[in-house]
């Protein structure tokens, strides 16, 4: 299944990956500071272990950072 992250194609194994795990294959081991919007939809963080991924979704992982 493919999917867009952040502007780059993402071809993953199976087609049972929730925002979660698609997190952990991205790197992604502590989940502060991030939120995730799927084809434009934010998706709040009590669903990401629910939310399942659809073949061509546009995810959109954003990074909080500090800075003044």
């Amino acid at each position: 299944m493919d999917i867009h992250v952040n502007g780059n194609q993402v071809s993953l194994e199976t087609n049972e990956h929730t925002i979660v795990t698609l997190l952990q294959s991205q790197g992604f081991e502590q989940f502060k500071g991030l939120a995730v919007a799927i084809n434009e939809q934010i998706v709040p963080r009590n669903q990401w272990e629910t939310t399942l991924l659809q073949s061509n979704d546009q995810v959109l992982i954003i990074t909080a950072t500090q800075g003044g």
